[in-house]
């Protein structure tokens, strides 16, 4: 099998660039979701700044209402924490609910299927005794996992009691009867006071209503500011990655094994020996294991390179694997020049031709709409090879770079202004490649690939030995 395929290349830069659609696809479609989830999260809150907006509408007395606004705030929070995090795209999932509950119930609102008892009371100690008597008035609640919610800082200070803290503004009195109350919580319940009585979302004056529009505010700047976590995490997740590069490693390597062991099959028969009617001998089978062999390593190469180029470079799948083409054959041309098996001539000949597809590919993506006359595009297209072959080829000497560059401008003195203006276009986006075509061909590189990728395997817990790792693996995989 030849280095430099460009058939076999296009193949290998289509399914790497299926990978990369497949990736951005996902990201689209996932940021899309979690809008979803955001416009939901907001409806939750809008349902709460609709319910305080007709006080008349809210049980109790204008000093009492906050208890009910206290668990719209509870629920909607929740829920709209819930439809962030996990990306809801409806309601019916929501674990915090009103559904089926009465506003004058044992409980206030549900959560994971669990009655809650609200208790927005004044002053510790009275919250408490609040508790005791929904228990005294409704005697198996809490024994049978319903609980209640208080404010979030008035949790806090009888934790902070019962934790020996100092508290400010309380009695010697009041941390007593506090610990009383929290004990005989425990005794009729049999359950840990925190199990019993849990923080709601809100401190006791965030839901007041002279309080209430500023905690809402708070609360959807919050949500917002989840939201933008969640997406940046969702745009991170779906970057190119070393995974994905390693993914795409093995994909080349198996369409170029594949590729070459096709090939190898046809060459065969083309030579009268057919596969399916046993004419193979174990000549045959190493021959077309050794290209099959040399197929995978060079597919999976390029397929990294293509990987490198389309998701660092911006590069479209089409010019990378022309460029992936023509820096291969370079290479392979160059080999031969130092080798002494061709001139100067036949190498820059050889060259151009080699990087013209490159270049037809690289003109047509790069100039986008330029219409470029139909006479200069020889000029056009070997000056651009001429570029390729003077990047790809640093490895040549001075004498033979010379020369090259005098053959690319040759070819730019054939171009009038307005032509010269497209050519370095296209020269200066190919420049801004940099070292990035040097990187993606690197030895070292493809080699760390090759480790992440048995790393890969073995994390995913494929056995060892089913895991090739090295050229005798894949010979003895070939003559299994």
């Amino acid at each position: 099998m030849k280095s430099h395929t460009p058939v076999g290349d296009q193949l290998i830069g289509s399914a790497v660039n299926a990978l990369n659609q497949a990736r951005i696809e996902d990201a689209f479609l996932t940021l899309s979701k979690q809008d979803i989830a955001f416009d939901l999260a907001r409806e939750q809150m809008q349902k709460v700044r609709d319910f305080v907006a007709s006080p008349g509408n809210i049980l109790g007395s204008m000093s009492t209402k906050h208890g009910e606004i206290a668990e719209q705030v509870e629920v909607a929070v929740r829920n709209s924490e819930q439809a962030i995090e996990e990306r809801l795209q409806d309601a019916s999932t929501f674990r915090a609910t009103f559904e089926g509950v009465g506003r004058t119930a044992p409980e206030d609102y549900l959560i994971d299927g669990l009655d809650v008892q609200s208790k927005f009371i004044n002053g510790t100690n009275n919250n408490l005794m609040h508790v005791l008597k929904h228990m005294e008035a409704y005697p198996n609640f809490g024994k049978d996992g319903a609980f209640y919610h208080i404010p979030k800082d008035t949790w806090q200070e009888i934790q902070d009691v019962l934790d020996g803290k100092p508290v400010e503004g309380l009695k010697s009195t009041t941390i007593e009867a506090i610990k009383e109350k929290v004990a005989e919580i425990e005794r009729q319940t049999q359950r840990p006071f925190a199990d019993v009585v849990r923080p709601g979302v809100s401190d006791y004056k965030d839901v007041q209503l002279g309080k209430i529009d500023e905690t809402l505010d708070k609360h959807d700047q919050e949500l917002a500011r989840q939201n933008d976590a969640k997406r940046a995490e969702i745009i991170d997740d779906h970057q190119p990655s070393l995974a994905e590069g390693v993914r795409a490693t093995a994909l080349g390597a198996a369409v170029g094994g594949a590729f070459a062991l096709g090939t190898g099959i046809y060459r065969k028969y083309r030579d009268g020996k057919n596969i399916f009617h046993g004419d193979f001998d174990a000549q045959d089978w190493q021959d077309v294991g050794l290209d099959s062999l040399k197929g995978a390593a060079v597919g999976g190469v390029s397929a990294g390179a293509i990987y490198t180029l389309t998701n660092y470079a911006s590069m479209g799948a089409p010019f990378a694997s022309a460029l992936v083409t023509a820096t291969k054959g370079v290479a392979s041309l160059a080999l031969s020049y130092q080798r002494g098996e061709i001139d100067l001539n036949e190498f820059t000949d050889l060259g151009l031709i080699v990087c013209a597809e490159s270049a037809i590919v690289g003109a047509m993506t790069v100039a986008g709409q330029a219409l470029i006359p139909v006479p200069v595009l020889g000029a056009l297209i070997g000056s651009i090879s001429g570029k390729f072959m003077v990047t790809v080829a640093k490895s040549l000497d001075g004498k033979t770079r010379q020369a090259l560059q005098a053959r690319m401008d040759e070819f730019a003195r054939r171009l009038n202004a307005l032509e010269l203006q497209v050519l370095n276009r296209i020269l200066s986006e190919f420049a801004a490649l940099g070292e990035l075509t040097a990187a993606a061909f690197n030895v070292e590189n493809n080699r760390q690939l090759l480790e992440a990728s048995i790393t890969l395997a073995q994390a995913h817990g494929v056995e060892d030995d089913k895991i090739i790792k090295n050229v005798d693996d894949l010979d003895a995989f070939m003559t299994a």
